[in-house]
C-alpha cells in the first residue's frame, strides 16, 4: 500500500482551541500533515485522507514540548472558518 503526506500551513488570526483540548492556542502558524494512502483496485489514481494532524510548537506554556494533535479535518475547517469570522468561542462544550 503506498502512503503519502501533504503538509500545508494555517494561520490563525485569534486563539483558539481545539476538540479534546483544554487548552487555548495563541494566534499564528500551524503546520498540518493530512496522511493519505492509496485506494487499490482502480485504473486511477485515488487517495483516501486516513488521518489530520495538527502541530503545536514547544512553548513557555506547553513546557517546551512540541505535540502532534489528531484532529477531524471537518473539526479542523470549522475552527479556520470561525477564525475568519472573529467568532471563535473561548471554550466549547463536549458531548
Amino acid at each position: 500500500m503506498f502512503n503519502r503526506t501533504n503538509h500545508r500551513s494555517i494561520h490563525f488570526n485569534r486563539p483558539f482551541q481545539l476538540p479534546d483540548t483544554e487548552e487555548t492556542f495563541a494566534a499564528g502558524d500551524y503546520d498540518v500533515d493530512e496522511d493519505e494512502v492509496l485506494i487499490e483496485g482502480l485504473s486511477w489514481l485515488a487517495y483516501r485522507r486516513v488521518a489530520t494532524f495538527i502541530k503545536v510548537p514547544a512553548t513557555i506554556e506547553n513546557q517546551y514540548r512540541m505535540r502532534l494533535i489528531a484532529i477531524e479535518p471537518d473539526e479542523l475547517e470549522r475552527i479556520i472558518t470561525l477564525d475568519g469570522t472573529g467568532n471563535i468561542p473561548h471554550s466549547q462544550p463536549h458531548a
